[in-house]
């Protein structure tokens, strides 16, 4: 699996980073999404799709490879 994040449609809500905080973090001047982990082992594989859904602004792409 791979993660892209389109960081200008980011709205900071954090979803991400509480559902996997092994691959997103957010900056601290604004709350946008940090992305520490493009290709995340497969054990992250299941929150990091949970964090894509749980987006409100659909700004997390995954690729399965």
């Amino acid at each position: 699996m791979r993660v892209a994040v389109d960081v200008p449609r980011c709205v900071a809500s954090g979803q991400c980073v509480l559902l996997a905080p092994d691959v997103f973090d957010q900056r601290d001047e604004d709350g946008t999404v940090v992305l520490l982990d493009e290709a995340p082992s497969a054990e992250l594989y299941d929150a990091v799709r949970q964090s894509a859904t749980a987006c409100p602004a659909a700004a997390i792409r995954l690729t399965e490879s």
